[in-house]
């Protein structure tokens, strides 16, 4: 099997940018505006079907809709062909920010690493010149440090007679 490409993140981007125009009726909900909606997204498939059948047997129900039986069925398939696409998104961002976790543990490890090293190489005068360096690592450094706790803390606390 031939090795694929491997684009520029900002190439990801682009193609995921003009993927977009694309998916019919693509749009950012505020928080407020998705909870609203959520209640009768989720209503039971099988009353769904039920309400379908209903509209298919009553010309004045689909009149009143607006939308007949088949439009209602259709757009039911077609929620869940949608759905495919976003477990699949769902996936792709799982798959990507795992990736960038492992990018960041490899850096971290490396620059804990690089600490470690010119630790101990400033011991020796002519790795002096690394002293500022491991000064600011050792001031930046965030492992191995205890918290400082506040007055009061980590003292027991009296519970009231």
């Amino acid at each position: 099997m031939p090795a694929t490409e491997t684009l520029p993140p900002e190439a990801i981007v682009e193609q995921l940018r003009g993927l977009r125009a694309h998916i019919p009726e693509y749009i950012q909900l505020p928080v407020a505006d998705a909870l609203s909606l959520r209640r009768a997204a989720h209503v039971d498939p099988e009353f769904v079907q039920a309400s379908i059948d209903a509209v298919g047997e009553n010309s004045g129900v689909a009149s009143l809709l607006g939308r007949s039986a088949p439009e209602l069925r259709q757009e039911t398939v077609d929620d869940d062909r949608w759905n495919a696409v976003e477990t699949e998104l769902h996936a792709m961002l799982n798959g990507v920010a795992a990736a960038n976790l492992v990018r960041r543990h490899r850096i971290g490890l490396t620059a804990l690493q690089v600490y470690n090293i010119c630790g101990q190489l400033v011991r020796q005068k002519e790795h002096a010149a690394l002293l500022p360096r491991v000064q600011q690592m050792k001031r930046l450094n965030k492992f191995g440090k205890k918290k400082a706790k506040g007055p009061g803390e980590g003292e027991p606390q009296q519970q009231p007679g």
